[in-house]
């Protein structure tokens, strides 16, 4: 009764399953002795990969969704306002580089927060660094007299502590065993950085193109708008007075810096996979290797697959991939919600879309104004005698 009951549900007999091992072995690779079958679906199907990384952070979207009942809601809202906190003390260290470049003008800081606030909540939902669009016009609006490279450059300060904390955040990453080196890269469910990692050729040609592209740029600006580049000294004015940097940026960075870490310890233990200092720098690396490829709002996607990649054996892997969602999900809400109330409560702009087509709007305004004026010295000069 049992061997017919198997026989009338499919089970077959033994020798069934290994034949049709064989033929999946001959079909893969057709290599003698036969080959294990891919494990993702980017191996199955060349160009797959793509669909392969959005359909494993909507499962990690899933199981945060069943595992809001096991989440500690105190310590992550500690974790939501340790956060908050952290770019309150970075637009600090921001305020400080536009009172260095602008030490002639007024400088008010509750304009400069919001901004700051606005843009990173922005930057959570819209790729590529949409949201620095609106910190660029909002802050050149607030300060009498600034301009666009010189406000640029200042937002570009910031970089220099960024840097230095990347490379003790990664080497101690790397050296821990579980965090991927750059050559797994193209094995991970995150299409951007699997793509960049898998073809090397590709994205040697694209940094070339880059720089070249910059260097042509430099030379262009250098030789006929000698303004642009002093503007931009202008912004960068801070880094010439070492002191003053690490007193009144540096200083306020670090002390943002360490907001951060706690805020990453607390959302730890909100999702079950516990804070610890090694966690955290883990936690800190992956946001590290995100930065460098920001196609998507916040990351989303390359930290959700190193997440789940470094914490593999910490929790299970339902707990971890609701992590690794959960965490952008609370810093991506917390941040909008205050930045859409800073730009409302503040600026009077009633929506994201609204301050970037305003911000354009400025832009194409200043740039038309510009090439008036250069028209006009133009003018003047062959109106003079002997020209």
């Amino acid at each position: 009764m049992y061997e017919r009951s198997r026989r009338i549900v499919g089970w077959g007999s033994a020798p069934q399953p290994a034949r049709r091992c064989e033929r999946l072995g001959a079909a893969g690779s057709g290599a003698a002795g036969g080959a294990r079958s891919p494990r993702s679906l980017g191996a199955v199907i060349p160009g797959a990969l793509p669909l392969a990384s959005i359909g494993s952070f909507f499962d990690a979207i899933g199981s945060f969704f069943d595992s809001l009942s096991r989440v500690g809601w105190v310590p992550l809202f500690i974790g939501a306002v340790s956060f908050v906190i952290y770019l309150t003390l970075r637009s600090r260290a921001f305020y400080n580089t536009l009172r260095a470049a602008y030490p002639a003008e007024t400088v008010p800081f509750r304009r400069v927060w919001g901004a700051y606030i606005a843009s990173y909540g922005f930057n959570n939902v819209i790729p590529a660094r949409g949201g620095d669009v609106i910190k660029l016009f909002l802050v050149k609006q607030s300060i009498p007299n600034a301009t666009y490279p010189a406000v640029g450059a200042a937002i570009c300060v910031e970089a220099v502590f960024d840097a230095v904390m990347a490379v003790f955040i990664l080497s101690f990453a790397f050296t821990q065993g579980v965090f991927p080196k750059p050559p797994e890269f193209a094995k991970l469910d995150a299409f951007d950085l699997s793509f960049f990692a898998s073809h090397p050729r590709f994205t040697l040609f694209v940094l070339t193109a880059l720089a070249v592209t910059a260097l042509v740029a430099f030379a262009v600006l250098s030789q006929r708008v000698k303004a642009f580049w002093a503007r931009v000294r202008q912004g960068l004015t801070i880094l010439t007075d070492r002191p003053r940097y690490l007193r009144e940026v540096f200083a306020w960075q670090l002390g943002g810096w360490c907001f951060r870490f706690f805020a990453f310890w607390m959302l730890l233990e909100a999702f079950n996979v516990g804070g610890s200092v090694k966690n955290v720098l883990l936690v800190l690396g992956v946001n590290a290797v995100a930065a460098v490829v920001p196609f998507t709002p916040g990351g989303a996607g390359v930290q959700q697959a190193l997440l789940v990649k470094v914490f593999a054996g910490a929790a299970t892997g339902a707990t971890i991939a609701a992590y690794s969602v959960g965490q952008q999900i609370v810093i991506a809400v917390s941040t909008l919600a205050v930045g859409f109330v800073a730009l409302v409560a503040i600026f009077r702009i009633r929506s994201f879309k609204e301050a970037i087509r305003m911000g354009k709007a400025s832009r194409e305004t200043e740039k038309a104004e510009e090439m008036a004026r250069e028209r006009e010295r133009a003018a003047e000069a062959a109106a003079r005698p002997g020209v």
